[in-house]
């Protein structure tokens, strides 16, 4: 499928309802982490309001309004630890709307061209790269976390579920 801002916008908006669907009214034995390293639902969902916050949007602003000449800022994947201290996850799911519809606001306040879309900023890793892309890889970020969560809690019942598990693709 080739790139289209309005499909792309239509994932985007629909990924905090995905998410709170899934999760909402579930027990911390669904939702919490097994580690710092291994994140369960509610450190996901604290990952993704800090890169719509820190990645997304301030990226896609170095592109649109400062040129392609400024190389991005710099990305800490584990910043959400910090941010979601002390809050619980119904707290982070509204976090995550407000913060989506947030970042969805600014960028149909940009309306975007397709020159706009070709424009380039400079990744720290991987040099020169189009808004387009940046955008692609926010909504393929979305759907990774979004398989991450269902296979994070499936993994909950990795033994449970018995001699199923041979049928069972998320579990292996």
């Amino acid at each position: 499928m080739e790139f289209s801002l309005s499909r792309t916008v239509e994932v985007l908006s629909a990924t905090p309802g995905t998410t709170r669907s899934l999760l909402s009214d579930l027990s911390d034995d669904w939702t919490a982490s097994a580690s710092r390293e291994d994140w369960g639902p509610f450190d996901i969902v604290g990952h993704l309001i800090h890169a719509d916050q820190t990645v997304w949007i301030p990226r896609a602003r170095v592109i649109v309004e400062q040129g392609e000449d400024v190389s991005f800022p710099a990305f800490d994947r584990a910043g959400h630890h910090e941010d979601v201290r002390g809050k619980t996850l119904p707290q982070l799911l509204e976090e995550f709307d407000a913060a989506r519809r947030t970042s969805l606001d600014t960028i149909a306040g940009w309306h975007l061209s397709e020159a706009q879309l070709d424009l380039q900023g400079i990744h720290p890793e991987f040099g020169p790269v189009t808004l387009r892309q940046l955008l692609a890889t926010w909504l393929v970020h979305d759907l990774t976390h979004l398989r991450q969560i269902a296979t994070s809690m499936a993994k909950k019942y990795e033994s449970a579920v018995g001699p199923w598990k041979e049928y069972l693709s998320i579990l292996k």
